[in-house]
């Protein structure tokens, strides 16, 4: 049985989230998603289009939130969290995480995307001329960097693409050059 199938058993063929039977689909949980039924959830099309954010954040329809927010199931509970965090200056998803109560490792999990934090406690990673950077993307070397611990030189103009975040640290990016994973400072960089 797949997970799609799993995940249709133990909702019993609805919206694990707002309990809609419409366009349903598999929604594994970011950023490190253990996949399967575990790491993954199943949603709706609307649901999903605002967790994504390709939709504006509907208030009211995420009210369904004050019943899922209490699933059995942590990837359930890591979204609703997510969800009510983002939606906290609307006065009651406050009051909804005040009530909420997630294990470390649970809480963890959900607060790994950064949701929950105001834009000033976000770490943002910009290039040499203020772009910002995200997973991802596809960077370009302004000037040649010696690659420390290695007798490797980036070169100028060299692309280095998909690169990943430091989470920690705003100035440090990570991506592959000549093949080799190397640690790239963000102001010599540019996004392309």
């Amino acid at each position: 049985m797949d997970v799609l199938e799993r995940l249709k058993e133990r909702s019993d063929t609805k919206c694990e989230l707002c309990s809609s039977g419409k366009s349903l689909s598999v929604y594994e949980v970011p950023p490190v998603s253990t996949g399967g039924i575990d790491g993954s959830i199943l949603v709706c099309s609307d649901c999903l289009s605002q967790i994504d954010g390709n939709n504006k954040m509907e208030p009211n329809h995420w009210r369904c939130l004050n019943d899922s927010m209490w699933s059995e199931h942590e990837a359930v509970k890591v979204v609703a969290w997510r969800m009510l965090s983002r939606l906290k200056d609307e006065g009651w998803p406050k009051d909804l995480l005040d009530m909420m109560y997630l294990e470390e490792e649970t809480l963890n999990w959900a607060k790994a995307t950064g949701e929950g934090l105001s834009e000033a406690e976000k770490i943002v990673h910009r290039d040499a001329n203020g772009a910002v950077l995200e997973n991802g993307d596809n960077v370009v070397l302004i000037k040649d960097l010696k690659v420390k611990g290695s007798s490797m030189v980036a070169k100028q103009g060299t692309a280095v693409r998909r690169i990943s975040l430091d989470r920690e640290n705003a100035e440090y990016i990570e991506g592959k050059v000549d093949g080799q994973q190397i640690v790239i400072i963000t102001k010599y960089v540019k996004k392309s």
